[in-house]
């Protein structure tokens, strides 16, 4: 979905010491955003669940050709593993890839759209904290795929996976430190895409947390994106300032894209 993806490119200039900010006020494309990460395993998994591909030599190559985009240290070393196992891992990348899960699914059960989302999770982030941030962000699409408002996504997501989602973007923001789990990551995403009343408004909310800038709106972005849809415009600037050398990931999203309008 270009949720993630924009939420990505436009979090990615807030990644770092010095660089977090606390505010909404900031220009939404800025010089110098970039794809992370977040965006090539967002593709990976598309294309993985698009194409029935084997899932850990499928996302082991996509980040191999696209270096140098921030992985981290245990994920960066799998990618090069030739028996890549899972590593126990509770990272909040298991929930910033796993929007394709709900996307693919959107015409099948709910229950099709969490197998897809541990398909794609089992193959690093086998903690049970990892499961659950996937599949709660999986859920969370899937639900505004169908329809679903905010009350009642808010209301399924605390029964079915026990997230506090109380507090308001405003409350959490305060005392909100960065944080790359995702017990700390997931329920503040999801908050920040129900509370928005656009797609920007949602990318917005998650960057002003002041935290995992990229991962945050990578999460918010497609809940966000299957509530109010995204501005045309907006995906045409992703693709010519931050996407050029990247026609692979391009590729994969309008093949998503047509996948969610079919």
């Amino acid at each position: 979905m270009w949720g993630a993806i924009i939420g990505d490119i436009v979090g990615s200039v807030y990644e770092g010491r010095g660089k977090k900010i606390k505010t909404r006020d900031f220009d939404f494309f800025k010089p110098y955003c970039r794809y992370t990460d977040d965006s090539v395993c967002t593709a990976a998994v598309a294309e993985i669940l698009l194409d029935d591909l084997p899932a850990a030599p499928t996302l082991q190559r996509w980040c191999r050709r696209h270096r140098g985009k921030g992985y981290g240290g245990w994920f960066g070393r799998w990618i090069h593993d030739a028996d890549p196992r899972p590593y126990w891992s509770f990272g909040n990348g298991a929930a910033m890839r796993v929007a394709p899960a709900a996307v693919v699914n959107r015409d099948r059960s709910t229950e099709e759209a969490l197998a897809d989302a541990d398909r794609v999770t089992a193959i690093t982030h086998n903690h049970p904290e990892g499961y659950r941030g996937a599949q709660a962000t999986t859920r969370a699409i899937w639900l505004a795929l169908q329809g679903g408002g905010p009350t009642e996504i808010r209301a399924r997501i605390t029964k079915e996976f026990g997230y506090d989602l109380s507090r308001s973007v405003d409350e959490i923001r305060p005392g909100y430190r960065f944080d790359v789990t995702c017990q700390g990551t997931v329920p503040e995403a999801i908050t920040c895409a129900l509370e928005s009343e656009s797609f920007e408004d949602a990318v917005r909310n998650a960057v002003s947390l002041g935290g995992d800038s990229d991962t945050l709106a990578a999460i918010a972005g497609p809940i966000a994106e299957a509530m109010h849809g995204i501005p045309e415009d907006m995906i045409a600037e992703a693709k010519t300032r931050c996407l050029s050398e990247a026609p692979d990931i391009v590729r994969v999203m309008e093949r998503m894209r047509e996948a969610a309008c079919g």
